[in-house]
């Protein structure tokens, strides 16, 4: 568990911190110059029933929310921290908003410097309890336990850590299946730093899934690697597991400083891909004076990374302050992001006593297709839907490609048994398919249909159209389907042909009952042209010669010869076609010759047939190309008996 602390800049978050856990976490020497926190810092917290819980604590001042809003990503229970004797102000209410929008889940109202209260007046802490209940309505903190305390003189500590205790023991009750050790690893990164004898170690909050030593991991979006973890270390001694809402030291040694950065996130090699496009879940704060438009950019922070965005709402015009609706954010770079995942937004321009953020939400999906008018109500399908059915609507958004089994699993905010499970009873039902066992990948049974309808459309366009071709070719249809990987489309051919709505005829595809119709004039021609082929035996017309008598173009003749090859009637050698009646005369004499002889010569062919060579060549090569023959230097010899 982690517990961390916001509010205004100088309210004493560290000073609470440090009398709460002895450390000082203001370790840079600008901090203990300027006397304010200008980065995250970390300690641990030792609880009354013995229980160990990390602490983070953030920069109060304006400038610095951003790495505020970083450690707050991780976070579990909230300190809000207010002055005795200043009370609200703005960056307590952009903190409020920060942590509300990020998914806190409990929260303590911390009044700092109690020992002030009693020359503040009778009646102050009333005041400034009733003014942080009307601010906190709505929020974590609504309903939270207040405590006074001070880091002087030590008043309060005690309650304050029973509180953060119960705290504890009542999210460890509600525990999050979606964040929990099966699933996808991912470790948003907030340091990084060299040690002696060790190299590079990196840190942060676990957000989900289980890191142990020697894994296999990445560094996305810049270091995909891999890179093996070479030891663990949560709250200063080393581990052999680490799980979600654990801060931990990760050794990497592989790496330097200088390679890494905050806004990075470790996770398993190859689980989880860089995201550009994120469809998300997006709330306006309330206290926002405008509407948002339907296309702005906006400052994007997601777990430690900080990137500039389109947001593009979906199925509305603008958001209202305090509404919520779908939107697609489009990154001017890749980061590290996963499902469930929470966000803020922060605008260019200061909202008066509060900040500039402005909204947040949660992703939905990674790397999402451009959405179009009608998006949201799938979108809202997705958001509510169970397992099974965010399964079945992942693959339809992956469409032909389909998706495996890991790759389901880095975007469906389950784990790997739950993915199995859901993936087993929708293969059930057919609503996914499994099209390839080796590489458990899936499609959905929805895409397999469109596919198939799509393909018996193609052959009926193609009957249309191509009246005279007896059907298709296997990759023709594929082609003309937009290629889809060739298991997918194995897998509806194979079902199409089963259930009879098409035929495989001689190699080509065809709808039933249709295939080559010639109209009377064309049927007319190719009677003309097989009678030539016929009347001419093995010294055909070329080409030329046909279309003259024929008074057709060559394509036009080319084309009834080949109908007449497909029907059986004719054979194409090289430029030339002859009869089939022809082609089996010269089949006999070359199996006479080689019943009393292994070898033919050119000469012995061409007094065999009393052919030239312009006639010869293209036999001697169909031949050979049918296997009737091979080519042994200028012989032949009889390659089937």
């Amino acid at each position: 568990m982690i517990v961390g602390t916001a509010g205004h800049v100088d309210h004493g978050k560290t000073s609470l911190v440090k009398a709460l856990t002895g450390v000082d976490t203001d370790r840079l020497p600008e901090e203990k110059k300027r006397g304010i926190t200008l980065e995250l810092g970390f300690a641990h917290l030792a609880l009354p029933d013995g229980r160990v819980v990390g602490v983070i604590d953030v920069p109060g001042h304006e400038r610095f929310v951003k790495a505020m809003a970083a450690g707050a990503g991780g976070v579990d229970v909230a300190l809000l921290v207010v002055a005795a004797d200043e009370g609200v102000m703005p960056q307590t209410r952009e903190h409020v908003d920060i942590c509300t929008l990020l998914g806190v889940r409990r929260g303590v109202l911390v009044v700092t410097k109690a020992d002030l209260l009693p020359g503040l007046g009778e009646g102050w802490l009333e005041l400034l309890e009733a003014d942080l209940r009307a601010l906190v309505e709505g929020t974590p903190f609504e309903g939270a336990a207040l405590v006074p305390v001070s880091a002087r003189t030590g008043e309060g500590l005690p309650a304050l850590q029973a509180e953060i205790a119960r705290l504890v023991s009542s999210l460890e009750a509600e525990p999050d299946t979606a964040r929990g050790p099966d699933a996808p690893l991912f470790l948003p990164l907030d340091r990084a730093f060299s040690s002696k004898g060790f190299g590079l170690v990196v840190t942060g909050t676990l957000w989900s899934g289980r890191l142990t030593p020697d894994a296999q991991v990445s560094l996305l979006p810049d270091l995909p690697g891999p890179f093996r973890v070479r030891g663990l270390q949560v709250h200063g001694a080393p581990v052999t597991s680490v799980l979600a809402g654990t801060r931990v030291a990760v050794n990497l040694p592989e790496l330097s400083v200088d390679q890494v950065r905050r806004g990075l996130a470790l996770t398993r090699e190859g689980e989880v891909p860089a995201a550009r496009v994120l469809d998300v879940e997006l709330t306006l704060l309330p206290s926002v004076e405008t509407p948002l438009g339907r296309r702005t950019r906006q400052l994007v922070t997601l777990g430690t990374a900080q990137v500039e965005a389109v947001v593009r709402l979906v199925d509305v015009e603008s958001l209202r302050p305090g509404e919520t609706c779908f939107a697609q954010l489009r990154f001017a770079a890749p980061l590290a992001a996963l499902p469930g995942q929470r966000f803020i937004l922060r605008g260019s321009r200061v909202v008066e006593g509060r900040g500039a953020t402005v909204a947040g939400g949660r992703v939905l999906l990674v790397n999402a297709p451009r959405r179009r008018a009608g998006a949201a109500e799938r979108l809202q399908r997705f958001s509510e839907a169970p397992l099974d059915e965010r399964l079945g609507l992942l693959l339809t958004e992956a469409g032909y490609a389909g998706l495996d089994e890991a790759g389901l699993f880095a975007r469906a905010q389950a784990s790997h048994k739950e993915v199995a499970r859901a993936l087993e009873r929708a293969s059930a039902r057919g609503t996914v398919v499994l099209v390839d066992r080796e590489a458990r990948r899936f499609v959905s049974g929805e895409v397999l249909k469109a596919l198939e309808a799509r393909a018996l459309a193609r052959l009926d366009a193609f009957h249309a159209a191509q009246h005279e071709r007896a059907g298709m070719p296997r990759e023709e249809l594929r082609q003309r389907l937009g290629e889809p990987p060739e298991r997918v489309f194995a897998r509806v051919l194979s079902g199409v042909l089963e259930a009879k709505k098409v035929e495989l005829v001689d190699e080509l595809l065809r709808l039933p009952g249709r295939g080559r119709a010639f109209t009377e004039a064309a049927a007319a021609h190719k009677a003309q042209l097989l009678a030539l082929l016929e009347g001419r035996g093995l010294s055909p017309p070329t080409l030329l010669e046909l279309t003259s008598v024929l008074r057709l173009p060559e394509a036009r003749v080319t084309a009834l010869a080949q109908a007449l090859v497909s029907e059986g009637l004719a054979v194409r050698a090289g430029e030339l076609f002859f009869s089939k009646q022809a082609i089996e005369e010269v089949l006999q004499k070359l199996l006479g010759h080689f019943a009393a002889h292994e070898r033919l010569s050119t000469q012995a062919f061409k007094e065999l047939t009393g052919l030239s060579r312009k006639f010869l060549i293209p036999l001697a090569e169909y031949f050979d190309r049918e296997k009737v023959t091979l080519r042994v230097g200028d012989e032949r010899v009889l390659r089937r008996r």
